[in-house]
């Protein structure tokens, strides 16, 4: 029986844990500070990269930007009175350039990123530091980024080239670096994507973007969804990017990764609700949430947002094919917390019933909430026994008499069958026959002992999660046709009757072309 010889340990640990959380609590779903730092420093270098391509872009187009240098240095030598006061009017002038502006907001985010930093290497080190420090830098991230969207924006007319090149190759430059940040070698193939604005680039950003993605080059399909997003607000693309942004984080899979995942699936929905693909969505934030949840006697907050998650779910979508799928989940998310509270319960079990102290109430509402609000709780009976036995303590036969029989009735293979019907017969009350639609119900299947050991390890609790997103898999196979292909196929949106019928991402698998037999030479005629 999962961790039943534990239950003590555990109980005691719960509660150390939430003691221990309570102390150094964060704001609830942030998750703790390092992590909602490494999530300001991701954005933050996405925001930084993003303007320094679409500088770039304007650069290499010889722009205003570049005029001035050495020719104003001389010419301010020379200016005095009246023209230097019409040399600061056109400075400011020089600062409102699209160029300008977009070096602007990366120097902006580069020197935020800077004091991010800073403070992550503080908690690194266990140094003191104040938590409405993370606040604030995190509400100064979100400032940047609407004003780096709004940038992105409003100088895609300055970066516009009207003439379309779909249809026709690109000379990609060699360059020393990308973005700055990767070594030597290679082109600036992404630098040229992200920077010029051109008729049908939307749709090469979006079917490159894949393509990194699929690669696990994860930060490079990100910034390139994101241009689409920015640059091209009318584009069909942009729905399914901004989707593709969420399930890249999904896909990436560490801690910071998930936050951001629930983030973009959540705003996503905010503008689709109607989606066909919304019920899928859904899922996916709550297995973002499933998969941050711990051991029983870990935090419960992950488990309690998937549980919401998956409930939704149902009630938003009753027809949904993926409703099996989310009754699944829920199960085990309710196992979780079930398994929580009944740690806690007979924390306060043991004080009140073994040890003859305080607690018993508290005992008896944790027993009384666990059968109330999980009827599909795994340990069930346990929880219906020890909740009789408080009864039987305050001297309420009656009560106790009703958990005792609703365990031999619906759980006919508990462990504590015999123990209920002996307190029965001492209390005088009916024992009842078995529930027929019951009588196959078997306990739980004790993990082996390697699995447990691994369990504890890891802090891992065994749930069905499926890692791959709403629009690609975890792991590409270029002989499978996902959801993404079928979205570069339709120009950008997918049809009600191309989503699979089943919790995939899969399509079908591509089908190989086949060669043509070639031709044979026909003799001539004479």
């Amino acid at each position: 029986m999962f961790l039943r010889k534990r239950v003590i340990l555990g109980s005691i640990l719960v509660l150390a844990g939430l003691l221990a959380n309570s102390a150094s609590a964060q704001k609830a779903g942030d998750g703790s500070a390092a992590q909602r730092l490494e999530v300001m420093r991701q954005k933050l270098e996405t925001i930084r990269r993003s303007a320094n391509s679409a500088a770039s872009a304007l650069k290499q187009e010889g722009g205003d930007e570049k005029k001035g240098g050495d020719e104003k240095k001389s010419g301010d030598e020379k200016k005095t009175g009246d023209e230097k006061k019409s040399k600061k009017g056109d400075d400011k002038e020089v600062l409102d350039t699209p160029y300008a502006r977009l070096k602007g907001i990366e120097k902006e985010a580069a020197k935020l990123a800077g004091d991010v930093n800073n403070l992550r290497g503080k908690v690194d080190r266990s140094e003191k530091f104040e938590a409405s420090e993370v606040d604030r830098f995190e509400a100064d991230v979100e400032d940047i980024r609407r004003r780096a969207d709004a940038i992105q924006t409003e100088t895609a007319g300055a970066r516009a080239n009207p003439g379309s090149a779909v249809g026709t190759e690109r000379e990609v430059k060699k360059k020393k670096k990308f973005l700055g940040i990767f070594g030597g070698g290679g082109n600036d193939e992404f630098d040229e994507l992200i920077g010029t604005v051109t008729p049908g680039r939307d749709r090469e950003l979006f079917i490159v973007a894949t393509r990194e993605v699929r690669k696990k080059n994860f930060d490079v399909g990100r910034l390139l969804f994101q241009t689409i997003i920015t640059t091209y607000p009318d584009s069909p693309y942009l729905p399914m990017s901004k989707l593709a942004v969420a399930d890249s984080f999904f896909l990436e899979g560490e801690t910071s990764a998930l936050i951001q995942a629930i983030a973009g699936y959540q705003d996503w929905l905010t503008f689709f609700p109607t989606h066909p693909l919304a019920d899928r969505v859904i899922l996916k934030i709550a297995e973002a949430e499933m998969r941050q949840i711990g051991l029983p006697d870990r935090d419960a907050t992950h488990a309690r947002r998937a549980e919401i998650r998956l409930k939704a779910l149902m009630q938003q979508y009753p027809n949904s094919i993926l409703k099996e799928e989310a009754m699944k989940r829920l199960n085990q998310v309710q196992d979780n917390l079930g398994l929580h509270g009944l740690y806690v319960a007979n924390y306060y079990y043991t004080q009140a019933v073994d040890q003859k102290k305080s607690g018993l109430k508290g005992a008896q509402s944790r027993y009384r909430e666990i059968v109330e609000k999980y009827p599909n709780f795994s340990f069930a009976d346990e929880a219906l026994y020890k909740l009789a036995v408080t009864y039987l303590v305050e001297e309420e036969t009656d009560q106790a008499a009703r958990y005792f029989q609703r365990i031999v009735s619906d759980f006919p293979n508990s462990e504590w069958v015999d123990k209920s019907k002996e307190q029965l017969g001492i209390i005088g009350a009916t024992v009842p026959q078995p529930n027929p639609d019951r009588i196959k119900v078997l306990p739980p299947e004790s993990a082996s002992f390697f699995a447990n050991f691994k369990n504890q390890l890891f802090g891992v609790y065994p749930m069905t999660i499926d890692k791959n997103g709403v629009l690609m898999t975890k792991d590409f196979d270029k002989e499978k046709f996902e959801l993404i292909d079928q979205i570069i196929e339709n120009q950008g949106d997918i049809l009600s009757n191309q989503i699979p019928q089943a919790l995939t991402t899969v399509i079908s698998q591509k089908q190989a072309v086949a060669t043509p037999a070639p031709k044979q030479a026909q003799p001539e005629k004479k």
